[in-house]
C-alpha cells in the first residue's frame, strides 16, 4: 500500500543525485573546481541549492565523481576465475600494470581536479571508497596476478599491499604535478617488477 510512494521518493532522490553529479562534473571540468559554486551546480542541474547540498558539498561531490569512475572500471573488468593458469614473469608484470594504468592515466590527465581530490583526501574531510571497498578490490586483483606468477599466498598478499600503497603515493605525486603520466607508470612498473622478482620465478 505504501511501497509505491516510498519507491517513488527513492527514485526521485537518485535521479536528483545523478543530475547533480553530472552537472558538477561538467562544471568542474569546464570552469575549474574553485570557480564552480553550489548555486551554479543547482542551476545547471535544474534543482535547488538545498538539493545539491543534500548530495554533498563541493568536496563530497568531487570525491563521489572520482570514486564512481574508479568503481566503474572495476565493475567493467568482471570477476577473474581463481582457476586461471599460471603466468610467466613478463606477463605477470604486464597484467599487474594493466590493472593500474587506467587510474594513473586518469589522474595524470586531470591534474587540477586530481590535485583537489588528493587535497580533500589528505585533509580527511570526506571519506573515499578508494581507501575502503575499492582498495580491497584492487588489492585482491593484484594479489591474484602475483599468486599466478609463483608467489605464495603470504608473499602475494604482502606484495599486493606494497604495490597498492606505492600506487597511491604515485597517484598523489602525479596529481600534484611532480610526475607526469609516463614517469608515474614507469616507477610503478619498477615496483611491480621488484615485488614479482622476489618470488625467484623470473624467467
Amino acid at each position: 500500500m505504501f511501497s509505491e510512494p516510498v519507491q517513488s521518493r527513492v527514485e526521485r532522490r537518485e535521479s536528483s543525485r545523478r543530475k547533480v553529479l553530472a552537472s558538477a562534473e561538467r562544471l568542474f571540468r569546464e570552469q575549474g573546481f574553485e570557480s564552480t559554486t553550489i548555486r551554479q551546480i543547482a542551476v545547471d542541474a535544474g534543482v535547488s541549492a538545498g538539493t545539491v547540498m543534500a548530495v554533498g558539498d563541493k568536496g563530497a561531490l568531487l570525491v563521489s565523481l572520482f570514486d564512481g569512475w574508479i568503481e566503474a572500471v572495476h565493475k567493467a573488468r568482471g570477476d577473474h576465475s581463481p582457476g586461471e593458469p599460471p603466468c610467466v614473469f613478463a606477463d605477470a608484470v604486464d597484467e599487474a600494470m594493466a590493472l593500474f594504468e587506467p587510474f594513473v592515466t586518469y589522474f595524470a590527465r586531470n591534474r587540477e581536479l586530481s590535485r583537489e581530490y588528493a587535497a580533500i583526501i589528505v585533509r580527511g574531510s570526506h571519506e573515499s571508497e578508494i581507501f575502503q571497498d575499492l582498495a580491497l578490490t584492487l588489492i585482491a586483483e593484484v594479489q591474484g596476478v602475483l599468486a599466478r606468477s609463483g608467489l605464495g599466498a603470504d608473499e602475494a598478499g604482502a606484495g599486493a599491499r606494497l604495490v597498492y600503497f606505492s600506487y597511491l603515493g604515485l597517484l598523489m605525486t602525479a596529481a600534484n604535478g611532480a610526475l607526469d603520466e609516463q614517469a608515474a607508470t614507469a616507477q610503478l612498473r619498477d615496483v611491480v617488477t621488484f615485488v614479482i622478482s622476489t618470488s625467484g620465478e623470473e624467467e
